[in-house]
This record gives C-alpha cells, structure tokens and sequence, in this order.
C-alpha cells in the first residue's frame, strides 16, 4: 500500500465515523417533529448525502494506478468503429483519417447510421470501410448507438474492436498502448478518458470530468468494475459474443417458461368451465395440458427452444382442427382488444414481446376451449427462439437503455469478465458548444443510467461481487440527487420567510457534529483530486437538479408505464440561435429569485426583531453558497461558443 492509498482509507474512514455520528444524531435528536413537513425532506436529504459520501469514500478505497501494460503482440486483428448519424462529413471524416493513421495494424470503418451514400463514397475512396445497417433492420427496432455497433459486430471478424465517437480523434499509438491489457485473457474492456478540446479554461459548461476519468474510475478499477464510457474503449469480441449468446438463451427461456406458466393457467380455467357432456372439448384441453408438461421435459433434456417450439406449435394446431370451426378472426380481435397486448402483437399474429402485465390478463380471462388453444399458441410462437421482431436475434451490446454501455460493462463483469481503466489522453473530442445540447447530453446519460438501474438493478444481478454491485449503484444513486436538492434550497427558505427550523435547535452539539463532518468530506475530495479542478462539477451536481429529476421520472415512466423518451443525438457544432436561451434553466432562475427573496425577507425580520440572528446568519450563509453554485448557469446561457470565446480572448490579449 503506498501512503497515498493509506492517507485516503484514513480520510475515508474518518468521513465514515463522523458522519454516521452526525446523521444518527440528526434521526435521534435533533428532528423538529412540529416542522415534520420540512424537517423530514431535509433529514432524507442529508442522509442521501451522506450515503453519497460512503459510496464515493468505498470506490476510493481500492484506488488503483497502473503500471504501464506490456507492448500488446503482433498479429492482433482489430477493428476500428466511428459511429456516426448525422454529424458534418467533414467531422467524421477528420476522426476517421485520425483513425486509419493509427500506428497497430486495424481496418477503420465508418458505421453511418444515416446511410449517407456520399459520406460512402468520400470513406471509400480514401480506403476507409463504410457500414450501415443491413435490410434486416427494415421496421425493426433500431436501438440507437446499440443497434449500430451490433449490427457492426456481425459484419466484421477482427479480435477487438476500438469504439470512437464521430468526434474522438484518436492518437495513433492508442492501440499500442492499450492492447497489451488483453495479455490478460479474462480481460475484455480497456477504458481511455474522454478530454474535449473545445472547453475554455473555466469551462463554463462543465464538459470536463476530471474527477470521474481519473480517480472515480481508477477507483472503479481497483474493484475491477471500470465502467466502459461508449467511446475510446477497445473491447474483446470474444466477450461480446459470449455476452450476446448467453443473453439470448436466458431472455428466450425466461420468456418461454413465462409462456408456459400463462398457458397452463388459461388451459385449466378453460377446463373448469366445461359442463357435463363436453368429452370431446375436455379430451382437446387434456392433449394440450399434456403437450405443455412434454414441452418442459424437452426443455429439461436440453434440447433445441426452436425445435421444442416448433413440434409443439403443430401440435396445438393438429388441437385446434380437430375442434369444432369458430370465428377465428373474431378471436384475434378479442386478443388484440387486451390493454398490453395490443401494442404486443407482430404483423404474423405473434407477440413481438412478451408483457408480463398481458400475460397476467390473459390468465384471468375465461375462455373457450378453442379460445384457449388459440391463446396458448399465440403465448408459446410470442417466444418464438428467432426473435422475428428483431432485426437480429443476438444483441451483445444492450439495447435496454438510451446508453448502451453501463448495462453491457456490467453484465461483461457479472460473466466474470475484468475491465481496466488507462489514465493516458489517447483521443481528442468535442463537447457540446450550447446549453441546450449540454443539456441534451445529460438528459440522455442520466435517463440511460436511471432505465439501466430500474430494469437490471446491480443487486439483482448473479455473478457480481458486493463491491461491483456497489460501484454501479454508486453512479445511479448520483443522480438522484436532484431530489435532495430541494430539499436543501427549500429549508433555508422557509426559515428566513417563516421562523420556521427544521431542526430541534442550533445548539453547540449540532455545529460539533457537522461541521467536522463536511470538513473532512472536503479534504477527502481534495486529497483524491490532487490538483484536479473539481469545482465545476460540484456546482454542476447541484445546479442541473431540474435535469437530475426528470432522468428520474422519465426513466420510470419508460420502464414501468411504457411511455415514450424524448431521445436526441447530442450536436457536435454550435447550434444557431437568436437570443439567449432563459428558458433552458427557468427553474434555476426560480429558484435562485426565491433565494433572494429570503435572504431580503430575512433581512427585514432581523430588523424588525423578529429573527434569531445565530439562526439567520447560518442561513444567510447557506443561501450565499446556494447562490454561488447556482451562478454557473448564468454563465452557461451566456456562453458563446468555443470559437466566438477564443476570438474575444486573443482581442483581450490584443492579437489579431
């Protein structure tokens, strides 16, 4: 251990003690149960916070520097895919020539997911390989990003792959220096940082993550769980492949034993409901009951899902002739009328998907024997094991979210697989220039990483250690801080207007147990950065709450009530606009004129006697710091762009 690490686990250590002390006293003592309303908020907020703080003093624990890899051997075949959809021809042929000038031997290939026959023609005759999507992706979901990669994989053959966003241009000894990982061969993921090029010194945006691509992810790394970021990653195609083959079988036999569970419930409940001299509809039910106990033994003996399927679908329909003639489109109908499978049936009649809420109703209907039959076959075709609703039937990289790289980082790590994180500048890239696409980029990680935590929740998944489990939760808990954040302008607020404390009192024993708390969170935070600018991105976390709460909420609507995301590929160039964009961040300008507004108010009560003034100097100073965070978007909204900020910056310097 060197007395780096040791003076962090000390530091961590020392945050835990003191602010477990704090917050079990807050819970215990100090909760002002007359002013529950806010009290409360505010205490489930500090505890988030300080949850926080364990979770990021955990992922320092193990933090990691590597050594330099070997030199990787020769002979490795790799494949260099630039994703692309609608950025400038000139930008994606910049990162493309960048790409081929790599110095390890690699084919470069442009996967357009605009299908631009220009942008072929230009990648082509400069030797650079162009894909696009295949015409299996016609009327089939394309999941994004996901969706390009995996229908890349299926077109190529190269051992590992090194995924480049259209405006990462890559160093041309980035192979060189990361393929020597793969000496390992559990290895399967080498994460480089991303570095924008196009930030100002003070980076108004808050494009830099200085924090995250250096001591988070060297943190991540010593628990083996570096996260893969979407670009500047060299990936194993072996991993990939495994990956998207056991997915496939899980998915397809989890689907299936839904099926059969369904179909077993419908079957029965159509047999209760025969009367006497119905022998002939009950010996039908009676076959099919059998045909499904059959369809699970083969299963069980391991053999095919498609035959096993198959042999079962003719079957049922061998069943299905053999009873009396019904209004067969009259019972599609009623199948089609089902709230859940409506939006579930393909265009040959199967469900494209299985819906555990439609398979519930389809339970509990009552049907005829021949409804019955018609059911259980729609139920076992909708697990169909070609995935005819999808363009392909095995998708390595997860196409669960709007960001596939969380959820495929962690099922790589749950297979057993190890990933690394390279602290060396091997791509250049581009941040968004305007707010409105900074916002955009965030809303989109955020939402990816909120779909990822709500339908693959880290504690739900086999094969992952405790600490990768808690790394993972670690970065979707973050985001979750938009709610806190209310909770910490509001109580500040309510005291200055009303007199109203959420706590028992601001007594001695309150400031001895906090305030050596947030000090020392403080110099954890500065220890681990060592000169790292960190500031940007506390204010940063802070003041995006409106954008925190609606990855939140609208992941969640996604996820568990079907609804629609509001999905956009985040601009690479300056986005024209006529005025400043206000509307953007009018909840911070709300909140920031409500803070104001108090700390006039309390002013005012102080002259008037009516303000406790230790109460309302503690207050006047967390408005202040509230205030101070929130000015960042102030700063945002103003700024020109790179271009326009470069040129005032030479005027000032006076150069022309």
């Amino acid at each position: 251990m060197t007395p780096r690490q040791l003076t962090i686990r000390l530091i961590v250590l020392a945050t835990a003690i003191l602010g477990l002390n704090y917050i079990i006293w807050r819970w215990m003592v100090s909760i002002n149960w007359e002013a529950w309303w806010i009290a409360i908020p505010l205490v489930l907020a500090e505890t988030y916070s300080l949850l926080d703080s364990l979770l990021f003093g955990v992922t320092m624990w193990r933090y990691k520097q590597r050594d330099t890899p070997l030199p990787p051997p020769a002979g490795l075949t790799v494949d260099v895919f630039i994703t692309t959809y609608n950025e400038p021809f000139d930008l994606v042929m910049g990162t493309a020539r960048a790409a081929k000038n790599i110095a390890y031997p690699h084919r470069t290939w442009i996967l357009d997911d605009g299908n631009r026959a220009d942008l072929r023609a230009i990648a082509e005759a400069e030797g650079i390989g162009w894909i696009t999507r295949s015409d299996d992706w016609a009327n089939r979901p394309r999941h994004a990003k996901a969706g390009n990669l995996n229908n890349a994989l299926l077109a190529t053959d190269g051992e590992f792959m090194l995924i480049l966003d259209a405006d990462q241009v890559p160093d041309p000894k980035i192979l060189d220096n990361t393929l020597g990982y793969f000496n390992n061969r559990r290895m399967a993921l080498v994460q480089t940082p991303q570095v924008f090029v196009n930030v100002p010194p003070n980076d108004p945006l808050g494009s830099q993550a200085p924090l995250f691509y250096g001591p988070i992810q060297q943190g991540k790394d010593g628990w083996n769980a570096a996260f893969f970021c979407g670009s500047n990653a060299i990936i194993r195609r072996e991993a990939l492949m495994q990956l998207g083959v056991m997915r496939y079988v899980s998915e397809t036999e989890l689907a299936l034993n839904k099926a059969l569970k369904t179909a077993d419930k419908v079957v029965a409940k159509a047999g209760r409901q025969l009367g006497p001299g119905q022998e002939r509809l009950a010996s039908a039910l009676s076959t099919l009951a059998t045909d499904l106990q059959q369809v699970r033994r083969e299963l069980n003996e391991g053999q095919a899902i498609a035959d096993v399927t198959y042999r079962f679908q003719e079957r049922v329909d061998a069943v299905a002739r053999n009873l009396v003639a019904e209004d067969f489109a009259a019972l599609h109908a009623e199948l089609n009328s089902i709230e859940g499978l409506s939006r579930t049936i393909d265009v040959d009649g199967s469900l494209a998907v299985v819906d555990d809420v439609a398979l519930d109703r389809l339970s509990q209907r009552d049907w005829s024997p021949l409804g019955a039959v018609e059911t259980v076959r729609v139920l076992i075709d909708s697990v169909n094991a070609e995935k005819a609703g999808e363009a392909q039937a095995v998708m390595p990289l997860a196409t669960i979210s709007v960001t596939e790289d969380m959820a495929t980082c962690m099922r790589l790590h749950s297979l057993g697989w190890e990933s690394a994180y390279h602290h060396e500048r091997l791509a250049d890239g581009l941040a968004p220039e305007d707010l409105d696409s900074m916002l955009t980029q965030r809303l989109r990680w955020a939402q990816g990483t909120m779909q990822v935590m709500f339908r693959e929740n880290p504690f739900m998944q086999k094969g992952l250690s405790l600490a990768q489990r808690l790394m993972y939760v670690a970065t979707m808990w973050s985001y979750l801080s938009g709610f806190a954040a209310v909770a910490y302008i509001a109580a500040p607020v309510i005291y200055l207007i009303l007199g109203i404390l959420p706590v028992q009192s601001l007594s001695n024993e309150f400031f001895l147990r906090l305030i050596p708390f947030l000090v020392i969170n403080q110099i954890l935070f500065l220890v681990v950065g060592r000169g790292v600018k960190t500031w940007r991105g506390q204010q940063y976390s802070l003041a995006l709450f409106p954008t925190w709460i609606k990855s939140v909420t609208s992941a969640f609507g996604n996820v568990f009530l079907g609804r629609d995301l509001d999905f956009r590929v985040t601009p690479k160039t300056l986005q024209a606009r006529s005025r400043l964009p206000w509307h953007l961040v009018r909840p911070q300008l709300i909140a920031m004129a409500v803070l104001a507004l108090a700390a006039v108010v309390g002013v005012i009560r102080l002259l008037l006697g009516q303000g406790d003034l230790l109460g309302s100097s503690v207050n006047f100073v967390w408005i202040a710091f509230d205030l101070l965070i929130f000015s960042v978007v102030i700063e945002a909204v103003r700024y020109p762009g790179y271009d326009a900020w470069l040129n005032s910056n030479k005027k000032k310097e006076g150069n022309p």
